[in-house]
């Protein structure tokens, strides 16, 4: 699969434009996601200085990236006439889905075994952990 992964508060913690504290088993799990055969794209805001900082520190971490705001590594927006700023992934992994950025435990869990959030509700070893972490709307509307 290919999957796209934001940086701020999703492999560090949101700091921009330093860098945070790396989120716990985010650098792991994406790196065993790459040894897995899974295309990881980095997919932020950053640019330039910022953006080579970011790349420079996942780097020094063991994670290399298969393309940067890009949907290849040799993509270039002059020579692309269908050039777009959306990617083609299977996946995004981001702090701003609905509902916040699952614990990469349950990232890697939906990833490798082909799940849905539903799928994972529905299993009893997962679903209590992930009662206990309701999110606003969840305790909004007292679901």
């Amino acid at each position: 699969m290919t999957i796209a992964v934001d940086f701020d508060g999703t492999i560090v913690e949101n700091k921009y434009p330093q860098i945070g504290k790396e989120i716990p088993f985010a650098i792991e799990t994406l790196k065993k996601l790459a040894d897995e055969q899974h295309r990881l794209i980095l997919w932020t805001v950053r640019e330039g200085k910022f953006l080579e900082e970011a790349v420079e520190f996942c780097r020094k971490k063991g994670l290399e990236f298969y393309a940067v705001n890009r949907d290849y590594p040799e993509e270039e927006k002059e020579n692309n006439n269908h050039y777009s700023r959306k990617l083609k992934a299977d996946i995004w992994i981001d702090d701003r889905n609905v509902g916040g950025l699952p614990d990469w435990g349950t990232i890697y869990k939906m990833i490798h075994y082909n799940l849905s959030y539903e799928d994972l509700l529905n299993d009893d070893d997962h679903a209590a952990s992930l009662k206990r972490k309701r999110g606003f709307f969840s305790r909004l509307f007292g679901g």
